[in-house]
């Protein structure tokens, strides 16, 4: 019985010992057995430090550009472009308007009043100068040929009475003074046919028609008008039968040279320093956009319009084969200075934000992009200047610049 009680004791201590290891364990404590049924328990370890708290986040730079990442689908709709030199010519634009050269210009008018009796030019007819126009029958005219004919059958008749004048006195049939007479008469007779022959000949009649009313006695009655310059007749207003005065309008024909045509255009009177006689020119018009016409600055204005604060400037163009036609929209380029090379992207890359300034979107790979503010200089052959903000070799999108704008807003999605 003792042994047996010493089992039931031993168990229950051992039980006890189970329970504590049991406990330990479940506690987190180490427990250690050496040389018995039971041995010595470490101390429980101490409580584990407080990890420390995460940092706070960092706050958004406001002043940080914004930047866009895209998804694949995204980034397939944007293409791209090495920022590269390109040469930018100083030019200056202006639109004007094509205009006949006022100084090859002219309105034709009869020297004198009469009847239309013929006429032998039509618009667009290209004539040369002294070509007939038109003819008038002028009481002026037939006035003066009269007088013609008269002068010239009263030189014949005072030539004849001169010669049988001196035959007479020859033979003493008659004095000195009837042959004086005579001879005094044939002279004035000769300078009153001169006198008509060139009032004739103001008429525009030539010594040959002069000669032939002499020899037949017969008046011409047509007043030929004849074209003042060569050109094209660019108006005609008259008919068979009109009677036309000298510089009464309208005028029966208004003709221009049109070789050598104007350019009218009106610039910022800011541009005006840049711009001096002499200065070539070249100039498009819509009708013939693949051709340019060149020419030179012939006048610039001496004031500038109150309203508008522009400048007129004139320039006169070559266009020998008349293409050019007055009341024309044009548009010329003027070279101001020497050409500069410096960074260039093409039109599109650059985006004008809300605020007005001029952004382009910078390629760090192709689903990243950061907004650039830049500043803009010459534009030429589809290349705008960055006169700042970019540097050669960066890459920088081109088609697809606004999508990242309005994705950068928050505009665009998938």
């Amino acid at each position: 019985m003792p042994n047996d009680a010493f089992v039931v004791r031993l168990s229950k201590k051992t039980v006890i010992a189970g329970a504590i290891v049991i406990a330990a364990i479940a506690g987190g404590a180490s427990v250690y057995f050496a040389g018995g049924l039971l041995g010595s328990m470490g101390a429980p370890p101490a409580k584990a430090a407080d990890s420390p708290p995460p940092p706070p986040a960092a706050k958004p730079d406001p002043n940080a550009p914004p930047t866009v990442e895209l998804t694949e689908s995204q980034a397939v709709a944007i293409k791209t472009e090495t920022v590269a030199d390109h040469v930018f010519p100083q030019e200056k634009q202006a639109v004007g308007n094509i205009d006949f050269n006022e100084d090859q210009s002219v309105l034709v008018y009869p020297p004198y009043q009469g009847l239309i009796l013929q006429l032998f030019a039509k618009v667009g007819d290209d004539v040369r100068k002294g070509q007939t126009l038109f003819t008038i029958q002028s009481p002026d005219l037939i006035q003066a040929e009269s007088t013609l004919i008269s002068a010239a059958g009263v030189l014949d008749l005072t030539q004849r009475a001169l010669t049988r004048a001196r035959q007479l006195y020859a033979v003493q049939g008659i004095a000195q003074k009837d042959l004086e007479q005579a001879v005094s008469d044939e002279m004035t007779a000769e300078g009153n046919l001169r006198a008509a022959r060139d009032a004739v000949r103001v008429f525009g009649k030539t010594d040959d028609e002069i000669d032939q009313m002499v020899k037949s006695r017969k008046i011409d009655p047509a007043l030929v008008v004849p074209a003042p310059i060569a050109g094209r007749i660019t108006a005609r207003t008259a008919a068979p039968g009109d009677l036309v005065q000298p510089g009464s309008p309208p005028a029966p024909y208004a003709m221009a040279d049109l070789s050598i045509i104007w350019m009218l255009a009106f610039v910022p009177e800011s541009d005006s320093p840049l711009y001096h006689l002499g200065q070539e020119l070249k100039v498009s018009v819509l009708a013939y956009p693949d051709k340019v016409f060149e020419g030179k600055i012939t006048t610039i204005g001496t004031t500038v319009d109150p309203n508008t604060h522009r400048l007129m400037v004139r320039a006169a163009i070559e266009d020998p084969n008349h293409a050019l036609r007055p009341n024309m929209f044009a548009t010329f380029v003027i070279t101001t200075g020497d050409a500069l090379r410096a960074p260039g992207v093409p039109l599109d890359s650059v985006v004008r934000e809300p605020d007005g300034t001029m952004t382009v979107w910078v390629a760090t790979d192709k689903r990243h992009y950061t907004q650039r503010v830049v500043t803009l200089g010459l534009e030429h052959d589809g290349f705008q200047q960055i006169a700042d903000g970019l540097k050669t070799g960066e890459t920088v999108a081109t088609d697809g610049a606004i999508l990242l704008d309005a994705i950068a807003a928050g505009g665009a999605t998938d």
